[in-house]
């Protein structure tokens, strides 16, 4: 399962582009475009869409040191939300939230005619969030407080029941206004549920015979309407100009969950979607973009190290695994929503490698590299006439993997599909 420690670094990596804003904004000599003095203060409604995966973590208090992290699953999302922000400073805000989703994030098995699947149903999130602006237009934020989540099992062998799960998430964002009353952003939270240890108890199974721990990672786009927002607010500095093109380098902090699509077609065509994964990454990125005016075009390429892994502990040992490195040779297309920030959509090839190992005596088992494709968007802000940070979400898909000849049994016994939900957090600098 992914760490307090390593949900503290995501909070941290957002708040150091956070002060790197703070200190761009210092340096900065460009000519500065005339700020439009939006007012961020007041009651907000809004609406958004998402997608991301949750690993579940299966042990029992009765078989002391086994434990399988995990069990994944994946889908989208549909979210309302309501919030107030105040300006306590002209570029740092404080605020709470509230807002309730509906998905399909889930789980599924088909194997020798049984379905089950675990689903994600219903839930809420209510936190609150501390925001600093990059330029008058856009906001910078992290976030967190308590979920609540319902869950439902469906089978079709005659039973199912749900339950609910509660815990908290924390998260980070970006925030722009596109008109005097109207925001977009793209938001990521890591949600952690605490255990549920009485999953059985309907089948008269004692409390502790199966405990379940879950986590999710998620990512929206959403929209927010700000009651009496106008220009002339409190929000009224210089913002920088910025012409995209050129070339640029840049890092990136993020985290994520992966699904490996399990299918075994001799026992009775095994279908489970899927072995989960979660962790974070760092990555390192070159690219170039030319802006078009009121549209960005550019390509960019990128490497990256990862932590994510599904793990298996046995007593006495454990089984890995690991999402290690990979890069992504990628395509771009934005519009800018004002003179200083860019929405955009990307994609392209991706390769990564995977490691399949065990503790020591036994070590590697089995790795390999797997090509597919990356598909997603961000939200990308100037802080002066070189720096930009942003906040994107990536879907990658990877080609099928057949493990059969390498245990000794015949082609197409054994295949995963793994799949990923990533989002990062980046900082570039272009050259002029």
């Amino acid at each position: 399962m992914i760490s307090l420690k390593s949900a503290k670094f995501l909070l941290l990596g957002a708040a150091s582009i956070l002060a790197l804003g703070s200190a761009a904004h210092a340096a900065d000599v460009v000519a500065p475009v005339e700020a439009s003095g939006f007012n961020w203060s007041g009651i907000y409604v809004g609406f958004g869409v998402g997608a991301g995966a949750n690993v579940h973590e299966l042990s029992s208090d009765f078989i002391p040191g086994l434990s399988l992290n995990g069990i994944g699953g994946e889908g989208v999302y549909g979210e309302l939300t309501a919030g107030y922000d105040y300006m306590v400073s002209p570029r740092f805000l404080l605020g709470g939230l509230v807002d309730a989703h509906v998905g399909n994030i889930e789980t599924s098995l088909d194997v020798a005619g049984f379905d089950a699947s675990v689903k994600e149903t219903y839930g809420f999130d209510a936190g609150l969030r501390a925001g600093y602006l990059f330029t008058p237009n856009t906001l910078g934020y992290v976030l967190g407080g308590y979920s609540w989540q319902k869950y439902k099992l469906d089978t079709n062998a005659g039973f199912d029941f749900d339950w609910d799960q509660s815990g908290y998430f924390v998260g980070a964002g970006v925030e722009t206004a596109i008109n005097s009353n109207w925001t977009i952003k793209t938001e990521y939270r890591y949600t952690r549920f605490g255990t549920k240890d009485d999953l059985l108890a309907d089948l008269g199974a004692p409390d502790g015979a199966l405990n379940l721990d879950t986590s999710r990672h998620t990512f929206q786009v959403a929209a927010n309407y700000r009651f009496g927002a106008q220009n002339g607010g409190v929000a009224s500095f210089e913002a920088p100009a910025y012409n995209w093109t050129g070339f640029y380098i840049g890092g990136a902090a993020g985290a994520g969950a992966s699904v490996h699509q399990i299918n075994v077609p001799p026992l009775g065509d095994l279908e489970f979607n899927g072995l989960g994964g979660e962790g974070v990454f760092g990555e390192l990125n070159a690219g170039y973009d030319h802006d078009f005016g009121s549209w960005v075009a550019g390509v960019m390429v990128d490497a990256r190290y990862s932590g994510m892994t599904s793990e298996l502990n046995i007593p006495g040992g454990s089984i890995n695994l690991d999402t290690d490195y990979g890069f992504d040779v990628l395509g771009r297309v934005g519009m800018k929503v004002n003179e200083s920030t860019l929405a955009y959509v990307l994609g392209g090839y991706s390769w990564q490698h995977f490691d399949l190992n065990a503790s020591s005596p036994i070590g590697d088992i089995l790795d390999w590299g797997s090509s597919g494709f990356s598909v997603g968007g961000g939200v990308e802000t100037a802080l002066s006439s070189n720096m930009t940070v942003g906040l994107e979400y990536r879907y990658s898909q990877f080609s099928e993997k057949d493990f059969s000849s390498d245990i000794g049994l015949p082609d197409d016994t054994l295949t995963t599909k793994p799949s990923f939900h990533t989002v990062r957090i980046g900082a570039k600098y272009k050259f002029n």
